[in-house]
């Protein structure tokens, strides 16, 4: 722990460069997974693929709420994976052609995943803003439960609407490992993750210490990139392939599964109530997410031709970008 306060900086980008690695390994193996099992991409992509790439948010809030204490790192882990998630449709973006731009080539049923995310991310911005009324105890409220809850709903909805359009759909395996060799090398992958992801708050807390930050804005911006490393080497993968439906839907699905971590977070924090002692300013985040998930539904909907503003993004895209920087510019 004295080698992480002395050198936060190096710490963070050798625990974030590690996290990035055994994070794109884990989504491969854990695709692997759902084909050898036959659970189908259809769960693979719903629950599977967004939970494993996930994993580093689950084990910071865990370790930031029950080890460091830290509300607003936990909070801000959250709201900052979830805005650089759909920041990511704007990396995206840059490696489709000018006449194809990325959410005009998608699938208009993602707009239920993203519709479901503005519902949980509104929840959130109420907890925040009443953060003293519907409290059951000392560690948990009404909103924490009501995002287990609506998860869980959503995860129905999706997973029924995602079946229908997957019924047909065939799987070839790649590869010829077997599916103890998969689990094995599946596990080993997410415990390296667990790992590194249990030191990121140390490590986010030395920045905050040496460097007088505000503690929102480290887990919004540092926290939040690192524990996103996962789904961005996935995604853009996906892309590169010409998967952008898998894509797409991991980064929507990931929000999803994110908030309800917060659940989890709120269960785990022990020095009070979560949604009290993190700081109000994390609201801003919460408008911001709101606002670029209503963009990205808007370019689902509306199937933009080319590229006219921007040679690397679509207008949809752009704004995106754009109004994740004017976030970080706020929170700073």
């Amino acid at each position: 722990m004295n080698l992480i306060y002395q050198n936060p900086e190096v710490s963070f980008l050798i625990l974030a460069s590690v996290i990035f690695f055994a994070g794109k390994k884990l989504s491969y193996y854990g695709d692997l997974l759902a084909e050898k099992s036959g659970m189908g991409r259809a769960l693979l992509g719903l629950v599977l693929m967004s939970a494993v790439t996930s994993l580093p948010e689950l084990v910071v809030g865990f370790s930031s709420c029950y080890i460091v204490g830290s509300a607003d790192l936990a909070m801000g882990d959250i709201l900052g994976s979830c805005a650089f998630n759909l920041a990511l449709l704007s990396v995206m973006d840059v490696f489709t052609p000018r006449t194809q731009p990325l959410l005009s080539t998608t699938s208009q049923s993602h707009v239920l995943a993203a519709s479901l995310g503005i519902i949980l991310m509104s929840l959130c911005g109420l907890g925040l803003y009443f953060n003293e009324l519907y409290k059951f105890n000392f560690s948990i409220g009404l909103t924490g439960i009501l995002f287990a809850v609506i998860y869980f709903v959503s995860l129905k909805i999706l997973f029924e609407f995602k079946k229908q359009q997957s019924e047909h759909e065939e799987h070839q395996n790649r590869i010829s490992l077997n599916l103890d060799q998969i689990i094995w090398r599946y596990a080993l992958f997410a415990i390296v993750i667990i790992l590194c992801a249990l030191l990121i708050p140390e490590t986010a807390e030395a920045l905050v210490i040496k460097y007088q930050m505000n503690a929102s804005f480290v887990g919004t911006l540092f926290v939040a990139v690192s524990t996103s490393l996962p789904e961005a080497a996935v995604s853009i993968a996906a892309v590169r392939m010409g998967m952008t439906d898998l894509a797409v839907g991991n980064l929507f699905g990931s929000n999803i599964f994110n908030m309800f971590i917060l659940f989890m977070d709120d269960v785990f924090y022990r020095k009070g109530y979560l949604f009290h002692d993190a700081s109000e300013i994390n609201i801003i985040s919460v408008f911001f997410v709101i606002m670029m998930s209503a963009v990205a539904i808007l370019g689902l909907l509306v199937r933009i031709k080319e590229k006219k503003f921007s040679y690397m993004m679509a207008w949809d895209t752009l704004v995106i970008f754009i109004l994740y920087v004017v976030n970080m510019f706020l929170l700073n």
